[in-house]
């Protein structure tokens, strides 16, 4: 969790580097992710959870993902910390209150540019 003020723009750290076919803008990813309210700890969702990854084209969910991910590599763990503009903005979703800031930690399983959609974290 960041400690301090919540940033501004998106925070993108590698906490483990993986190899391969980086993930390109466009592309589909299979990942498991837990994702955090930044403001409470609260865990709001998480795929290892669920009990499966989920795969899903970056077009189709959070700005915040669709950057933060790009550039990442196959069995790779990243930190994304999204502000709300990137992430739900000042609507929320679910769980997830307005203006909220997003802590993910994301395990790239594998990218496609051809893989089939399904749920994601948006």
């Amino acid at each position: 969790m960041p400690v301090g003020e919540t940033p501004k723009a998106l925070v993108v750290k590698d906490l483990v580097v993986g190899s391969g076919t980086p993930v390109a803008k466009g592309d589909s990813v299979t990942v498991n992710y837990i994702g955090v309210s930044c403001s409470t700890g609260k865990i709001f969702d998480s795929s290892w959870a669920n009990g499966k990854p989920i795969t899903f084209p970056l077009n189709q969910v959070i700005t915040g993902w669709s950057q933060g991910l790009v550039g990442m590599q196959p069995n790779g763990r990243r930190l994304l910390v999204i502000p709300p503009d990137l992430g739900y903005g000042s609507t929320g979703q679910g769980g997830i209150a307005p203006d909220e800031t997003l802590v993910f930690v994301v395990d790239l399983i594998s990218t496609s540019t051809s893989a089939t959609p399904g749920t994601a974290a948006n």
